[in-house]
């Protein structure tokens, strides 16, 4: 099973760098619960994949279309859960921000029912994001 869920994160990564609404829908529980770090705007526990969906637009919107995942470095599974180390960044007016995370995910039946996302700085992206 952890070889399926490893591959199923490496589909949504791929999907999230290529901007596949459509497998992300795919790919992503009807009923996800999607827990974003920090204390700023999009901080705090989003339910549900319209609920995600509308997070990450607002997160495109503030970033103008530049907030990325730019670097998946390591996938490691066990059982349902699908930890991922990865380098993200963006930019918006005079802010940017770039730096390390992990994206924890669990993987039920084949979908991404819950996603956990740390910061490598923590203020920073809070500072970023406002």
């Amino acid at each position: 099973m952890t070889t399926a869920n490893t591959d199923i994160a490496r589909t949504y990564f791929q999907a999230v760098q290529t901007g596949d609404m459509a497998a992300l829908g795919e790919l992503l529980d009807e009923a996800i619960v999607w827990h974003q770090p920090g204390d700023n705007q999009f901080s705090g526990e989003h339910k549900g994949r319209d609920a995600v969906f509308q997070l990450l637009g607002r997160m495109m919107e503030a970033s103008r279309g530049t907030f990325a995942i730019d670097t998946i470095h390591t996938l490691m599974a066990s059982d349902d859960l699908v930890a991922a180390t990865i380098h993200f960044g963006g930019r918006r007016d005079d802010a940017s921000m770039s730096m390390d995370g992990v994206d924890l995910l669990r993987v039920t039946d084949g979908r991404i029912t819950e996603m956990w996302l740390f910061s490598g700085d923590p203020a920073a992206e809070d500072a970023f994001w406002g």
